[in-house]
């Protein structure tokens, strides 16, 4: 070998130890800024995941509840096809639902309203007619008939899903008209002639009444039910053949829904989930954290986490991720909280691929919407989070990192379960980021299948860990 060639040997030699010495350099310097990085602990408890009770009927199941919980569908969206066909539409889907880990439907107001076979069900007029009495214009509903009906809840009960009635008692619609002596006006507040005979209603049942001139807030002109009324809550949950029982223990629902909660004292909700039981969750709509605490311990139910829905859609789509460190009801109250990216009445956020993953590794009781998995994103992608939320997202919450584009938090674990870290990128580049772990000297691996890295933490449990472009990684014990 020539003198040259030694000195180019040599030469290259000398560079590669230099650019392996710098980058060792920089990785000791980046790992050190990390280190200065304050950790915050959001949630202090004992890790348990988010619990919607037991169904109706224990019977042979596909679905059973993993570590972190479940996760519940949205059945519906505004204007779901008419002609009756929604209740089968929705059955020949409750089993690739349990497949993919989802844990409850919320199916909408199941009973009958003023527009008849054209109605979603939130102006009702008769409780207890599903589709069985040929009144306001049908004798099905929009969505079918109380047998299709039954057929749906029996059938989801097999799969071991819970079923969740939307149920709407701020208001009534579809009445005759009447002479009301409280307002000196003929009003629509005539009832009587409902064609289950069951509940019937007429002006001393709703707002202005003897029982005073309104409540905390009527729904667009529609009669404004008093629940002040003795008969009003004597059908509503007290009697075992009235509303809440009814729906209960004959018709099977395993839960509620309340719309428009901000109409009536959360002490209704109350009294409902005292007498009849079940699942709950109100709609309050309102994205003060403060008020909707008020609601749920007031009501003794969970909440929509209308806070955490605005704080995502100003984080994602306005491009500061550092607004997920503000307040929420998950934060407040995780075991009341139930998160949401869109639903049949809101749909703002852009980035839903983004919210998805962030609702589905933090706590609460995440819900998906009808048509963001059937129609409009990636349903592979979505069966991956759920199945991430079932089985990894475990514990209490901690926030490693937030700015503009990236952050990163760190579910704890719980009974034995590792937990996870989710790092999410609103950047138009891959990320990389040295984080706290709670695993020393385990090799990790992202649980989405977009990164290929395989790293190992230190012995202090630290980890370099990366994220692609505008996207999610989750990382978890490579177990």
């Amino acid at each position: 070998m020539n003198k040259p060639t030694i000195k180019i040997l040599l030469f290259s030699l000398l560079i590669a130890n230099y650019a392996c010495n710098t980058e060792d350099k920089s990785q000791d310097e980046a790992l050190n800024i990390a280190k200065q990085s304050k950790v915050i602990n959001v949630t202090k408890h004992d890790g348990h995941p988010f619990s919607t009770g037991n169904i109706n009927t224990s019977q042979t199941s596909k679905y059973v509840a993993g570590p972190g919980g479940g996760v519940m569908m949205q059945a519906f969206y505004w204007d779901v096809p008419a002609g009756g066909t929604w209740w089968n539409t929705v059955n020949a889907k409750v089993t690739d639902w349990a497949n993919a880990g989802i844990s409850s439907i919320w199916l909408p107001p199941a009973s009958k309203a003023q527009n008849g076979a054209f109605s979603m069900g939130y102006d009702p007029t008769d409780y207890f007619d599903f589709g069985d009495f040929n009144q306001n214009g049908s004798i099905e509903t929009r969505f079918g008939s109380k047998t299709e009906l039954t057929s749906l809840i029996t059938n989801a009960h097999l799969q071991n899903l819970q079923v969740f009635a939307d149920i709407v008692i701020n208001h009534n619609s579809g009445g005759q008209l009447e002479s009301n002596p409280f307002t000196g006006t003929n009003t629509y507040t005539n009832f009587n002639g409902v064609a289950s005979g069951k509940f019937k209603r007429t002006y001393n049942d709703f707002y202005k009444n003897s029982y005073g001139n309104n409540d905390e807030g009527a729904f667009g002109g529609f009669p404004d039910l008093c629940h002040a009324s003795p008969y009003v809550k004597d059908w509503l949950w007290f009697r075992a053949d009235g509303v809440g029982k009814y729906y209960k223990n004959t018709m099977k629902f395993d839960g509620w829904r309340f719309d428009y909660v901000k109409g009536f004292g959360p002490w209704v909700v109350n009294q409902w989930n005292a007498n009849v039981g079940g699942f709950s969750v109100g709609e309050y709509w309102d994205s003060n954290v403060n008020t909707l605490e008020w609601w749920a311990n007031n009501a003794n139910s969970s909440v929509f986490d209308f806070a955490c829905y605005y704080k995502m859609h100003d984080a994602f789509d306005g491009n500061n991720l550092a607004l997920l460190n503000d307040d929420m009801m998950w934060k407040r109250n995780p075991y009341k909280a139930v998160t949401f990216v869109s639903n049949h009445d809101t749909n703002e956020i852009w980035k839903k691929n983004l919210a998805y993953a962030y609702i589905l590794t933090h706590e609460g009781y995440p819900t998906i919407f009808y048509r963001d998995y059937e129609e409009w994103l990636d349903k592979s992608k979505l069966n991956n989070l759920i199945w991430i939320h079932n089985n990894k997202a475990t514990g209490n919450t901690s926030i490693l990192y937030s700015d503009n584009d990236e952050y990163v938090a760190r579910r704890n674990g719980y009974n034995g379960n590792p937990g996870l870290i989710v790092y999410l990128n609103n950047s138009a580049s891959w990320q990389e980021r040295w984080v706290p772990t709670n695993w020393s000297n385990a090799q990790i691996k992202d649980f989405t299948g977009q990164s290929n890295w395989l790293p190992t933490t230190q012995g202090d449990s630290w980890v370099k860990i990366q994220c692609p472009p505008n996207s999610y990684s989750v990382w978890s014990i490579n177990m």
